[in-house]
């Protein structure tokens, strides 16, 4: 067949896209037009969108992937990249870049990177601190003032946390993070940093009720988070060999509990997962914060089989729908595997879906509306991530007739609640404490 003239427009315009991106170092105007070149290029399966202003009236673009790139979709589960928290930590700024250009251009083409794209909703933030990023006019290995935000807050100590009260002013890039993740249904996530080599995971502050004599705070599911962190380090060119950036410092498989590398108050994965329903890790992806932009190809190399793989992962466990006698949705049910009791109970959004992420293995899912007789359901696990799609388990509540509530868990110290307990009485009240949760919330 002979081509068009509009046919070589859009050829051309194609090439002219993925031609322009540079292994350099995007300011904002230049990462603006990157994104909006990439979204006028492939609209069908893009969507660029901000979700708020920095201080200094920056907006925070987030570039959507997908099948269906504007909405959310039932049973296409949501995934996201943040890159550039700290402002002068620079690389996962520029390799989420060159992960767009990857993804649009193997798309239709590539039948993994095309799988994934129409079985999973990804959502890339370059950069969560464009000011902190502007302002840091000399690179440095270790520490410049643009870590920050042009408030001089470090983002990454500016959520609210589950174990003790923040008293940090909450900023307007931390507000929008907030109102994304409460917006979308995100089930995993990751965010990218500089500094170290080695994958974070959960949680990063604790109290008596999760912290071990190891000095280790372990969440209801840190046999998925290390999944998690050794899926990263173990396809990263040489995070796996946890060496870390200097003599002193050793990750065994380039992983580390949070905690046990050093206490952190008000960071971002801890919210995500607590508040979020996400499950977050914190990538470490440089020793040197801000190095010479002739070595972000060699860093695009040494992480672009782990970003893959890692957002694969969104499709480990087990989802489904919760409805009632009329075949409705029921939003707000609560949903959770037994034994794994979350302190902010697992919800179903607005579309009465949910979302485990639970590696292989036989779990009783319990599906819980109050009022009413919750439904327990024996599963069968299996790996599923290469056929991009979770196991699919379904809920209905007869006898249930019911209109949305809304049910959000307080944004205070959750955590606390538990350590007065059990510093009281025997653990088993753990459970009696989220009883009371529960019904504060469906108050």
């Amino acid at each position: 067949m002979r081509a068009t003239a509009g046919d070589a427009v859009g050829i051309f315009c194609l090439v002219s896209v993925a031609a322009a991106l540079e292994f350099k170092y995007h300011h904002a105007e230049e990462l603006e037009a990157y994104l909006k070149g990439v979204h006028d290029a492939y609209s069908s399966f893009t969507h660029l969108h901000s979700i708020g202003r920095s201080v200094e009236g920056r907006d925070l673009w987030v570039l959507v992937l997908g099948r269906f790139p504007t909405r959310h979709k039932i049973g296409i589960p949501e995934f996201k990249y943040v890159a550039n928290m700290h402002g002068d930590e620079t690389v996962g700024r520029e390799i989420l870049l060159h992960l767009i250009d990857f993804l649009v251009t193997s798309y239709g083409h590539d039948p993994v990177i095309t799988r994934l794209l129409n079985n999973t909703r990804i959502h890339i933030m370059p950069t969560m601190n464009p000011d902190g990023f502007e302002a840091t006019k000399v690179p440095d290995c270790y520490y410049t003032r643009g870590r920050y935000n042009k408030n001089g807050e470090d983002l990454n100590r500016n959520f609210p946390d589950a174990f003790e009260r923040n008293n940090a002013s909450i900023q307007p890039e931390t507000q929008a993070v907030m109102n994304w993740i409460k917006n979308e249904t995100f089930v995993l996530s990751a965010n990218l940093h500089g500094g170290a080599l080695v994958a974070s995971y959960t949680f990063d502050n604790g109290n008596s009720v999760t912290i071990s004599s190891k000095g280790y705070s372990r969440s209801p599911d840190d046999d998925v988070f290390i999944h998690l962190a050794k899926t990263y380090s173990s396809n990263h060119a040489s995070m796996y060999k946890g060496t870390g950036c200097d003599n002193r410092q050793s990750f065994p498989e380039g992983i580390t509990n949070g905690y046990s590398w050093y206490q952190l108050e008000g960071g971002m994965q801890d919210y995500n997962y607590v508040w979020g329903q996400c499950f977050e890790i914190t990538l470490e992806l440089s020793c040197c914060k801000y190095p010479p932009a002739d070595q972000l190809e060699k860093f695009w190399r040494d992480n672009k089989v782990a970003l893959i793989e890692y957002i694969k992962q969104v499709h480990l466990g087990v989802k489904g729908q919760v409805t009632d006698g009329n075949g409705n949705p029921i939003p707000n049910a609560i949903v959770e595997a037994k034994g794994r009791p979350h302190v902010c109970p697992y919800r179903t959004n607005k579309h009465g879906e949910y979302f485990l992420l639970l590696l292989p293995g036989t779990y009783v899912i319990n599906a819980t509306v109050p009022g009413y007789k919750s439904i327990l359901k024996t599963v069968e696990i299996t790996d599923n991530t290469s056929n991009f799609s979770a196991l699919k388990q379904d809920f209905s509540f007869s006898e249930v007739s019911i209109r949305s509530r809304a049910a959000s868990c307080p944004k205070s110290p959750l955590y606390q609640q538990l350590r007065r307990a059990s510093a009281a009485v025997k653990p088993t009240l753990h459970i009696l404490v989220l009883m009371t949760v529960v019904l504060a919330i469906f108050k």
